[in-house]
């Protein structure tokens, strides 16, 4: 959730940094020579990269459960969608450039974090629209310059028909419901709460009944995704360990924001037991999702950037932890997933934007 937040952010800050360039030109800071305005030659597990959504804010796109479909938020003032919505896309039938995808979200509040259902005939997405119909506020710039994320607390977590239709409401408690993904077994849900006064990752059945708190350490526990074959859960967490940073994360908290700067990824199983924690590389690891083998987990970091951009996807190793880079943008990429075959990734860039600040939505063949 408020993962789209960082790309707003990021731009902002670096648009200028952005912009088109010559088919084989050098890519600012990480080096990357381009093959096309949408592939880099550096990215070797990419191939036939196409791109799928032409401006605005496009994140956080997840397959449906036979590979048809994608759903998917965006956000674009330019064409009166003033805050995040969800869509569904037939991308291989649908040119975006020619149409808009039919909107699944009811239209108001916030919404974010959505997900096929078993059956593709349904998604669940985060909303804040009981709480309020207009989109609710961003936080203002804080006088200590610190970037935060809100934790909105009108957000629950609701089930829709294709037509856009509520089906079912999933979460009722007060408070911060979102984030929400499925198994690929069809069976059960991982999502955060801050139902315990602290942001922690639950689980619950596909209808929303044996809930279950999987972590309890302090600290903002999120993005989570089951692995293929839905024993393992992997998520990014920033937990704060001295008492100096312990306290921000309170105080930030108790006001309904996180810091987001400063997060490492975690795995455990689907009850939480055997907490391991799989990088430590420093600044931002997140968006992270399973490799098809379950071996491996992709996820985006500026780890390796001194200025705190770009963002690029990267693949560890979960028992080596061995690290390689997998795309080389000069900005940003983000919330990847592979299909359930394992023969495509989608994933999120603003590269091929023209110099403008939209993200948008990419799709490539993946070569091991």
């Amino acid at each position: 959730m408020y993962k789209q937040l960082l790309v707003v952010s990021v731009l902002a800050i670096f648009s200028s940094c952005t912009g088109n360039k010559s088919e084989h030109s050098t890519d600012g800071e990480s080096g990357a020579t381009k093959k096309s305005e949408v592939h880099y030659s550096q990215e070797k597990h990419l191939q036939n990269v196409k791109q799928l959504t032409f401006g605005g804010d496009n994140a956080e796109a997840y397959f449906s459960f036979d590979d048809s479909k994608l759903v998917f938020q965006l956000k674009n003032p330019e064409i009166g969608i003033d805050c995040d919505q969800i869509y569904v896309l037939d991308y291989n039938n649908h040119d975006m450039n020619e149409s808009m995808p039919p909107m699944v979200s009811t239209g108001f509040g916030r919404t974010t974090c959505s997900y096929f259902m078993p059956g593709d005939t349904t998604v669940i997405y985060a909303s804040t629209h009981l709480g309020d119909v207009n989109c609710p506020a961003e936080p203002k710039k804080r006088e200590d310059g610190a970037y935060v994320w809100p934790i909105y607390p009108d957000f629950d977590i609701f089930v829709a028909d294709l037509n856009g239709n509520i089906t079912q409401q999933l979460t009722h408690e007060p408070g911060y419901d979102a984030e929400a993904t499925v198994s690929a077994q069809g069976d059960k849900i991982v999502f955060t709460s801050d139902r315990t006064g602290d942001l922690e990752l639950y689980t619950m059945d596909i209808d929303g009944s044996n809930v279950n708190q999987v972590t309890f350490g302090l600290g903002y526990d999120g993005g989570a995704f089951f692995s293929p074959d839905g024993t393992k859960l992997i998520f990014r967490s920033s937990r704060p360990t001295t008492e100096e940073d312990i306290k921000e994360y309170k105080d930030l908290l108790a006001v309904g924001l996180v810091k987001p700067t400063e997060m490492e990824l975690f795995i455990c199983n689907v009850d939480g037991s055997e907490l391991t924690q799989i990088t430590n590389l420093g600044q931002a690891n997140w968006a992270p999702f399973f490799h098809p083998s379950g071996k491996k987990v992709l996820f985006s970091s500026n780890h390796a950037s001194e200025k705190g951009f770009p963002f690029n996807l990267f693949m560890v190793d979960i028992d080596t932890k061995e690290v390689e880079q997998i795309t080389f943008d000069g900005v940003f990429d983000a919330f990847p997933m592979f299909s359930y075959d394992g023969k495509k990734l989608i994933f999120s860039s603003n590269r091929n934007n023209g110099g403008t600040r939209a993200t948008n939505l990419f799709i490539a063949d993946w070569v091991e």
